[in-house]
């Protein structure tokens, strides 16, 4: 029998498919910590984004379902004159609920057996329905409407004023009313100078019988509309209707009411904060896009050894590219679920943090933040991390034999400015403001160049000037061999100091802003600023009432004269208000505004335009704003009329008037120290003293005087301040967390070049003493020369975001640079010691066997 022997059959070896291949590929990195650097960029970046996002998302949906609780209505109507017939006549016509209100300033009073004592109140009248949106809520818990006919509402410095208490009589013109409540929440108060002013609310079928508004009375009307059944069409018809007929029918002093006008004391402040929060998040952003890129370059350099085999191996180039695409795909997807998380933790601080501003229960967040997050975290690292990854696909098989080939150069510098370029169209879109997002991301690309280019004649004057000897001495052998490293590897060294200069100039520029912005708010509403406005201070009483406040110890306060004025004629040709087109220049054509005159510029207005000559018998000075409005320029002649008396004057300058100061303020002023031939009254502005009895001495001994107590506004402009800065310093941690990393980064890559070149050296007999000399001179001088440039450009970039998107003053200083190069050194130095930490501790063969590995 023979017996035929078969040579075993040959397995077929099945090639891992590219998934396969960037799994374990990522696994590998990571468990080397090769993607480390690069997702914990990713996640800061994508964890600021978010925060912002998320929390400016949830206050925009509050807002829209919160509105008609701020206003008391869906859509609100003002007037001067009772409200239009064809008005009220639309809003019955779409079916939504209506309710009349009036407001108006009065004095309330006490009855003289009770004191006779009285008050400056901000009186109104309202409906059966009031209110429309939103709680009125009394001091002992109870939700009510309006008040009974006979009864009143009031807020308790009534009370406190006139020595009151609830059930007690209050008079308000010919009527006398029963105090039946405290308020302690309004939903539609609003603001403005009335409204510091005292509440007296009353039913409107008790009005005629006040005897308080009559023909020639300043008086608002309010119009309140809205949906009994959530049909945002009608309302949204009405309020188109409605706009188109007050400009069709030329109606004088009709408005429609909006959100702005709810807090309009907030507004700018809370908009600057929200725009250096945007600020915040895109720096960190773009110091995201430096350290992925660093990263990514250092991780590309430390794997063309690997794919030159994956070459040999027979791996095609198509593949190899595959495979590092999908490996940062997925690790963008990880880092950008982690930021998602993170921002969404944060902003929960956030929303603790403005806890008191933010008194109604916020909506949940939509799912925009959290694709805006990842959008964010993808492009990251497949704009700025990839393309100098991609470069591993065309490593040549020969460089497993040839270490020279196709090594990376300073072509990824090109890489990163390009993607800068492009990564600025992103962050134009993500600011929602086209000057915050040309001035930062334009100024950030700008940036980058001008470091590149700098560092890069630093690195040629230091080739050709550092000289061999000093006095005939030869030069210490660190800083010899300092200097020679440096020049022997220029693009090393542009890429180095150009992101070392990126991450700082970020740091500086919101340090720097973040110091303007919280001084600016601080000094716009001091913790000292006056808390009484006291007005109708006859010439009489000015000494003895300055004498008053000495008395109580009150030694700051403002004092002005006041005149009433009306507006005649601009360069002789009389003032219509029917030729001025825009709304406010017709009602300020129409009314009398303030007049003051003062020998010295008052403090807090700034000259904007000419100048403020003192005793300037001919000249005077206008409000930006009001120039602005009525069309007026230096050199115009205006005239006056007060009393009957005709005053003229040349406008010589004009002022910047800050509004929301909390102090007296003026549209026009005479710069004279008198004008005796003019009637006039005082205003004064002051603080008053802690539990100090001043304001009834003022009401006993100038009973004619109206004192207007804002020391619950102020307190609460203040609280809102405090808040509003923690939540800026809460994620300016960000920008200082992003910048370490982008220093880490930056130090990190050149890793690999340092440890050869040591390697060498300790080789050749340096010792560990000598080369700890030479990395410290190294690293000193690259961050030295990346915080001074930092430190300039950061001048030019804060002084242009302060101006044209801050709106705040700002004032260069000299020693920024200086402070940035200090700076720059101490961090570029302990990054690379942390860095570069036991390389000189190791021995030579390891240090060696290491460096010829990689």
């Amino acid at each position: 029998m023979t017996t035929t022997l078969h040579a075993p059959r040959a397995q077929t070896l099945t090639p891992p498919t590219v998934l396969q291949m960037a799994w374990r590929q990522l696994w590998r990195d990571w468990r080397a910590g090769e993607l480390r650097l690069l997702m914990l960029a990713v996640a800061l970046a994508v964890g600021a984004l978010c925060a912002v996002s998320f929390l400016s998302d949830r206050l925009d949906q509050g807002l829209r379902r919160d509105a008609a609780q701020l206003m008391g209505g869906d859509a609100v109507l003002l007037s001067d004159q009772p409200t239009p017939a064809p008005l009220l006549a639309l809003a019955s016509e779409l079916k939504l609920a209506q309710l009349l209100s009036v407001n108006f300033p009065s004095m309330a009073r006490s009855s003289e057996a009770q004191g006779g004592a009285s008050r400056l109140v901000a009186v109104k009248a309202v409906g059966n329905a009031y209110p429309l949106r939103g709680r009125l809520v009394l001091t002992d818990g109870r939700s009510v409407q309006a008040p009974k006919v006979g009864e009143v509402w009031v807020d308790e410095p009534v009370l406190t004023a006139l020595a009151l208490n609830v059930g007690d009589s209050l008079l308000l013109g010919e009527l006398s009313l029963r105090i039946s409540g405290i308020i302690a929440t309004e939903p539609d108060r609003g603001a403005g100078f009335l409204n510091f002013a005292p509440r007296v609310m009353l039913a409107e079928a008790d009005l005629a019988a006040t005897g308080l508004v009559q023909a020639a009375s300043r008086v608002t009307y309010r119009l309140a509309v809205a949906s009994s059944d959530g049909n945002t069409k009608a309302v949204a018809s009405f309020v188109k209707r409605a706009t188109a007929l007050i400009e069709r029918s030329g109606w004088r002093g009709v408005r429609l009411d909006s959100l702005e006008s709810g807090r309009p004391e907030m507004r700018q402040t809370l908009d600057r904060a929200s725009k250096f929060l945007s600020l915040v998040a895109m720096l960190a952003a773009l110091l995201a896009a430096v350290a992925v890129a660093l990263a990514a370059r250092d991780f590309a350099a430390r794997h063309m050894d690997d794919c030159a085999m994956l070459r040999v191996l027979g791996q095609s180039q198509r593949r190899i590219a595959w495979t590092y695409g999908l490996e940062f795909g997925v690790a963008g997807m990880v880092g950008s679920s982690l930021g998602v998380l993170l921002g969404w933790a944060v902003h929960h601080g956030f929303v603790s943090l403005l806890a008191g501003l933010l008194e109604v229960n916020l909506p949940n967040p939509s799912w925009w933040p959290v694709a805006l997050g990842f959008g964010l975290g993808l492009s990251l690292l497949l704009g700025f991390g990839l393309p100098p990854v991609l470069q591993l696909a065309a490593v040549p098989a020969l460089r497993v034999i040839r270490r020279d080939l196709c090594s990376l150069n300073a072509g990824s510098l090109v890489v990163l400015v390009a993607g800068v370029l492009g990564f600025a169209a992103i962050l134009m879109a993500l600011s929602r403001d086209l000057v915050l997002g040309s001035i930062a991301a334009g100024g950030f690309a700008v940036a980058v160049g001008v470091f590149a280019l700098l560092s890069w004649l630093a690195v040629v004057l230091l080739r050709r000037f550092v000289p061999l000897s000093v006095n005939g001495r030869q030069a210490p052998r660190w800083l010899l061999l300092a200097t020679r490293q440096v020049a022997a590897r220029p693009g090393f060294a542009v890429v180095q100091v150009s992101s070392l200069a990126v991450g700082l100039l970020a740091l500086a520029l919101l340090v720097l802003l973040r110091t303007d912005l919280i001084d600016s708010w601080r000094q716009a509403t001091p913790a000292n600023g006056p808390d009484r406005f006291v007005i109708n201070i006859q010439p009489d009483q000015a000494a003895p009432f300055q004498a008053s406040l000495a008395a109580a110890g009150v030694q700051k306060y403002d004092f002005y004269p006041m005149i009433r004025g009306r507006l005649l004629s601009i360069n002789d040709k009389p003032v219509q208000s029917q030729k001025f087109t825009d709304e406010r220049a017709q009602r300020l054509a129409e009314r009398e505004f303030n007049l003051s005159h003062s020998k010295q510029l008052p403090a807090r207005n700034q000259v904007v335009g000419g100048a403020w000559l003192d005793d300037d018998a001919k000249g005077l000075s206008v409000e930006e704003g009001l120039a602005k409005s009525l069309g007026l320029q230096l050199g115009d002649q205006l005239k006056f009329e007060v009393a009957g008396v005709a005053v003229e004057g040349r406008i010589s300058s004009v002022r910047k008037v800050d509004w929301a100061s909390m102090r007296v303020n003026f549209f026009v002023m005479f710069p004279r120290a008198e004008m005796p031939e003019l009637p006039r009254t005082f205003v004064a502005a002051f603080r008053a003293p802690v539990g100090g009895t001043l304001d009834r001495v003022m009401t006993r001994e100038f009973p004619n005087l109206t004192v207007v107590d804002v020391s619950a506004q102020l307190n609460q402009v203040q609280a809102v301040l405090n808040q509003v800065i923690q939540a800026v310093q809460y994620l300016f941690a960000f920008s200082l967390a992003t910048g370490l990393v982008v220093l880490l980064a930056s130090v990190n890559s050149t890793r690999d070049a340092r440890t050869r070149e040591f390697a060498l050296m300790r080789a050749l007999g340096a010792s560990s003493r000598l080369l700890g000399q030479v990395q410290r001179a190294e690293l000193l001088g690259v961050g030295s020369l990346a915080g001074f440039l930092a430190g300039v450009v950061a001048l030019a970039l804060s002084g242009l975001l302060a101006h044209y998107v801050f709106g705040f003053n700002w004032s260069i200083n000299f020693w920024v640079p200086l402070i940035t190069m200090a700076a720059g050194a101490v961090l570029a130095l302990t990054a690379g010691w942390w860095s570069l930490r036991g390389v000189l501790q190791r021995p030579v063969t390891q240090t060696l066997r290491e460096a010829d590995s990689q």
